[in-house]
């Protein structure tokens, strides 16, 4: 399974629902641990998370616009101009329909409630010893990469490869992310044929 962003609580939901499924993870700056969490982005979500009063929700709302989307994109990447602009024009539109600021506030509002799911999700990894690449940007400043590191508590055999990029990874380096993925799961493909 490749989890990153806010799609790792959901499969790390499907996991524990089916742990027997999952032969592999590779996390792509998909956070499963709370040392992962750089505060400078997450105290406002988890601010209006607890309290959704109109000053915690104006605090959140400039995450929902132009600079904010871009900055995702290319803080932490030595070369910003590998980095197609179509990619957080996409994104835009997409925020720009009616009705989905309200949807991105519910989700900010709604994340801290994975947190409780973690200490499952570490024993999982724990008792499963299913095979775990954490391939991050070491510049992500939403997912820092304390996050990756941290996947070798409970899974010591955990691959873990921090490029120079951001948060999305795959934007600026997919060509070296694809390499490390193809060589990581020829690996698990011969220990798994070897059992």
């Amino acid at each position: 399974m490749y989890v990153q962003d806010y799609g790792a609580p959901v499969a790390w939901r499907l996991a524990l629902a089916d742990p027997a499924a999952v032969e592999g993870v590779i996390s792509q700056n998909g956070n499963a641990y709370e040392e992962g969490f750089v505060p400078e982005f997450w105290d406002p979500i988890w601010a209006y998370g607890q309290d959704p009063t109109p000053a915690n929700e104006r605090a959140l709302r400039p995450a929902l616009g132009r600079e904010a989307v871009e900055w995702q994109y290319l803080h932490g990447v030595p070369e910003p101009d590998t980095v197609d602009p179509d990619a957080w024009e996409h994104d835009l539109a997409l925020l720009a329909r009616p009705g989905n600021d309200s949807i991105q506030l519910a989700l900010f509002g709604d994340y801290s409630s994975n947190l409780p799911l973690y200490p499952r999700v570490h024993a999982w990894l724990r008792t499963s010893q299913v095979p775990v690449l954490a391939v991050w940007g070491r510049n992500d400043e939403i997912f820092g990469s304390a996050g990756a590191e941290a996947f070798r508590r409970d899974a010591p055999h955990a691959r873990i490869e921090l490029l120079d990029g951001g948060h999305f990874l795959l934007e600026s380096h997919g060509d070296q992310v694809a390499a490390i993925i193809r060589e990581w799961l020829a690996g698990v493909r011969e220990i798994t044929a070897g059992k």
